[in-house]
């Protein structure tokens, strides 16, 4: 009988969470450099433009946290 390695799967839920922890970090950096709160724009005033701008610092930030982790 084959033993499960859980080593593997630990490493990947610290990686998913220091990913996750990374990003949110970014993105209250971004939110404290900008004049307007970018949350209450999309969400309340349906902002497409700055949504876009939000997605795109999001992918962005995520494939450089990707990078970093996979080398």
């Amino acid at each position: 009988m084959e033993l499960i390695h859980a080593q593997p799967i630990v490493n990947s839920i610290i990686y998913s969470l220091l990913g996750i922890t990374i990003l949110l970090i970014g993105y209250f950096i971004i939110e404290k450099l900008t004049p307007e709160n970018t949350w209450k724009e999309v969400v309340e005033k349906n902002n497409v433009a700055v949504a876009i701008v939000l997605a795109a610092f999001i992918i962005g930030i995520s494939m450089i946290i990707s990078a970093a982790i996979h080398g």
